[in-house]
Parts: C-alpha cells; sequence; structure tokens
C-alpha cells in the first residue's frame, strides 16, 4: 500500500507541475505597447482594481498625501501632460499622481492599473519640473510595461510549482526559492525597461531626457555608500541605469 500511495503522491505532484507549465504558456502574451512576450495571468480591469484597493493603504504607509494643493496639482499637471503626449494614452489604464507625505523616504513607485505616487522627500530634491518627469515618466513605464502584473503571474507559477513539488517529494522550500531569484532578475530588467520608456516619453512630451540623468544621480546620493550591491539589490546600479540612460537618448534623439 505504501508503495502504491507514493505513486500516486508523485502523479499528483507532477498533474500539479504540467498543469502549471500549461497555465503559463496559456497565459503568455505580447505587449502590444514594448512588445516584450510576458506571462499575464490578469486583463487591464483587474490591475486598475488592484491598484485602487491597495493604493489607500500604501499612501497610508507613506504618511498619507501631502497636504498642499498647489504641489499636488504641479504633480498631476506634470504626469498628465506625460500621458497626453504619449503612447500611454492609448491604454486602458487610469492613471493618477499622487503626492506623499513622507519627509525621509527618497521613493517613487507604481501600482498596477496606473496608480502613481512620489514621496515628498524625493519631490523635494528635484530642481526642475523635467526631473520630475524623469520620475513620473519611469513609473508610468512600470504601468505600460505591466510589470506588476507579471510579477504577480510569475508568483502563481511558481507557488504551484512549489505545491507539486511538496505533493510529489517535499521540496518545496528550494522550488520556491527559485521562483523569487527570478523575480529579483526581472525587477532589474523592468526598471531598465521603464528607464528607457521614461526617455521616450520625456521626449515626447517636449522634456529634456537628460534631466533623468540628473535623477539617477540624485537617488545614488540619496542611498549613500553603504547602498547594497547590484547583485543583492532588484535594482541595477544608479551607474549602469545612467550608461543606458545615455544609449536611449541616443537612439530616440533627445
Amino acid at each position: 500500500m505504501r508503495r502504491s500511495s507514493w505513486k500516486i503522491r508523485i502523479f499528483i505532484g507532477l498533474a500539479i507541475v504540467a498543469f502549471a507549465f500549461f497555465k503559463k504558456c496559456a497565459n503568455t502574451e505580447e505587449n502590444p505597447y514594448t512588445g516584450k512576450t510576458q506571462v499575464i495571468s490578469m486583463d487591464p480591469q483587474e490591475e486598475i482594481a488592484i491598484g485602487l484597493q491597495s493604493a489607500p493603504q500604501l499612501a497610508e504607509q507613506y504618511g498619507g498625501l501631502y497636504p498642499d494643493d498647489r504641489m499636488q496639482n504641479y504633480v498631476d499637471m506634470v504626469g498628465k501632460k506625460l500621458v497626453d503626449n504619449t503612447m500611454a494614452r492609448e491604454t486602458p489604464y487610469q492613471y493618477e499622481f499622487h503626492l506623499l507625505a513622507d519627509p525621509q523616504t527618497v521613493n517613487a513607485f507604481a501600482l498596477p492599473g496606473g496608480q502613481v505616487f512620489i514621496t515628498y522627500a524625493l519631490y523635494s530634491k528635484l530642481e526642475n519640473e523635467d526631473q520630475l518627469a524623469g520620475v513620473l515618466g519611469h513609473e508610468i513605464g512600470h504601468v505600460l510595461g505591466r510589470h506588476s502584473a507579471e510579477r504577480i503571474a510569475n508568483t502563481e507559477f511558481w507557488q504551484t510549482i512549489s505545491q507539486g513539488a511538496n505533493v510529489g517529494a517535499d521540496a518545496g522550500g528550494l522550488v520556491a526559492g527559485i521562483g523569487q531569484n527570478v523575480l529579483l532578475g526581472n525587477g532589474r530588467e523592468d526598471e531598465l525597461e521603464s528607464d528607457d520608456l521614461g526617455v521616450r516619453f520625456m521626449i515626447r512630451a517636449g522634456y529634456d531626457p537628460r534631466e533623468m540623468i540628473t535623477v539617477m544621480q540624485i537617488l545614488k546620493a540619496a542611498a549613500g555608500p553603504n547602498r547594497a550591491p547590484e547583485f543583492k539589490s532588484t535594482h541595477p546600479d544608479p551607474d549602469n541605469r545612467i550608461e543606458q540612460i545615455e544609449a536611449a537618448i541616443e537612439k530616440y534623439g533627445g
């Protein structure tokens, strides 16, 4: 009986793994805005819903919204200019831009579906509108590149693989670890793709794309000398990003 039970477990585990790969293949599609082949398990409306649902909680973690309508309107204006003058306007996403009150954390990020955030700590370090456009353009790139949706699909894939491994051989922890490494690697690619898109958006909207290089220098200075080396980080080294941005500027004629 034990031998039969073991065989059944192996069969079920393999079936779960096979299902994960089948689902991954079925969900593979080409991003119409970037041309990149991605595994996506949700439609744009689901991305929008996730972003809207998550936005209030994330804003609260950064001290809520910055209480200055003039500054918020300025961020909205720059964001709208980027969307209206680029292919971002052709997407189904609902772009909203939020200035967060956090005076310490130098950060900007985007949720799936179009929710874009920048902290006051970063905003206050920017010297001009072009630099703000560089930050927001990069974040719009994450939305348009569907990077969050791609990570969600990859996470689901590896979770299913892990379940299959647990059923078949109780080795799920190892496989789940591989999935995490894949997610970290993809994160660097996402950042570089968003930098490239950000340069394109800036040029289209009439901004100086070289100001994005200054933004990278600001981020590098904010991280300080003790920042994690690139191989331990989900983000590329700022110097490598500057090289890629310079190449993008030359490529797009900025």
